[in-house]
């Protein structure tokens, strides 16, 4: 059991192969840290929701629990429908601490990231 979990929070889509990046990253951080519960969850389209995700970690013992939008800008979905979301999982939840951590394109490190990726694989080179 752990007291800290992570949500990797995402759109969605019809098609199941959608989710595979996600539940790569997914593997990627429970890797790197061991000690914390990891979940995914979508706004809409596939399962488990948020609230269900959340659930799923307290269950596991997580009392602080950080939500990462899978979310490239901070655009509606992150601004108004997280908030609520996370609003209506900390009523279901009393004595659960959500956190919302930055979208990725305001991680530290991730546009560098990106950047060198994006080069790495041929976008700098000249025709």
């Amino acid at each position: 059991m752990s007291s800290r979990g992570i949500v990797l929070f995402a759109h969605g889509s019809r098609d199941p192969q959608w989710a595979r990046p996600l539940e790569r990253l997914a593997q990627a951080v429970g890797a790197r840290d061991p000690g914390a519960a990891v979940e995914t969850a979508f706004l809409e389209l596939m399962p488990p929701t948020l609230e269900t995700a959340v659930a799923r970690l307290v269950a596991r013992g997580a009392t602080d629990i950080a939500v990462l939008p899978v979310f490239w800008a901070a655009g509606g979905h992150v601004t108004r429908d997280l908030p609520r979301l996370l609003a209506q999982a900390e009523a279901a939840h009393p004595g659960v601490r959500l956190t919302a951590l930055p979208v990725l394109s305001e991680l530290p490190g991730v546009l560098d990231a990106v950047a060198q990726a994006a080069l790495q694989s041929g976008a700098g080179r000249s025709p």
